[in-house]
């Protein structure tokens, strides 16, 4: 392969990739329709000049068959009247007119059929044409989608959504350890003097009325409540408060 086959091979297939980049569908299309339409200009005026001569041929096959008519009907008057050689040089006129509309009564057929050929050619173009038009405006609509859709790709491609729903769960880390210590400061938070003490009124219902049945069983008697604080020690506060808890001991052992 020469060295010149190769770089006009070159050439061209660089041409044509850049035509093909800077094709644009919708404008392609409609290029194409102009260019159809033109082509039915065309057609049309091909149609109308065959039609007007078809037309024309049509009038000069009437005009020499009307003529060769004429001269036959002289021919016959000449010979009615004797006169042979007028009736002879009728009949050559007629001959004349009758062999001018044999020629053109063959062309006038193929005339015929040429105008018809060009119509049903006519009428399949302009079905093209309409139907290249659908097809034109449905092409369009496919091609602005795409392009839409490769927008939205675009844009969605340069979103970093991986770190997006980094952030998303590390919030959402964050909220469930606030959660959690909430309700660990509540729970701690409730186990005070005053629920400390729930407990024990709870647990002590339970246990008075287990050691009444004990004694109901040994014939004991039922263990006396416990005497209330006298609010007259003259004892110091805390003394007092020793003295109260002893005796509840010792009540507590009898039982």
């Amino acid at each position: 392969m020469g060295l010149f086959d190769r770089l006009s091979r070159v050439v061209r297939a660089n041409l044509n990739d850049l035509v093909s980049k800077a094709e644009d569908p919708e404008k392609v299309l409609e290029q194409t329709i102009n260019d159809m339409g033109e082509d039915l200009i065309q057609v049309r005026q091909a149609v109308a000049r065959a039609i007007a001569e078809q037309k024309r041929t049509e009038q000069r096959y009437n005009q020499d068959l009307s003529e060769a008519n004429k001269w036959e009907q002289r021919a016959k008057l000449a010979l009615s009247k004797g006169d042979e050689n007028l009736a002879r040089e009728a009949l050559v006129r007629k001959k004349t007119h009758a062999d001018t509309a044999a020629t053109l009564k063959q062309q006038l057929d193929q005339q015929n059929g040429q105008v018809s050929t060009l119509k049903r050619n006519l009428v399949a173009l302009e079905s093209k044409i309409s139907e290249a038009k659908t097809k034109k405006n449905m092409l369009i609509a496919r091609s602005k989608a795409a392009k839409a859709n490769a927008e939205i790709q675009q844009t969605l491609s340069g979103v970093n959504t991986s770190g997006s729903m980094a952030a998303f769960e590390r919030m959402e880390s964050k909220v469930l350890d606030m959660e959690a210590r909430s309700q660990a400061i509540g729970e701690l938070g409730g186990t005070g003097i005053e629920e400390q003490f729930a407990q024990l009124e709870s647990g002590s219902g339970v246990d008075d009325e287990l050691a009444m049945l004990k004694a109901q069983i040994s014939g004991t008697p039922e263990p006396q409540k416990l005497p209330e604080a006298s609010s007259t020690s003259s004892s110091p506060k805390d003394s007092a408060v020793d003295d109260e808890l002893e005796s509840l001991r010792k009540q507590l052992d009898n039982l």
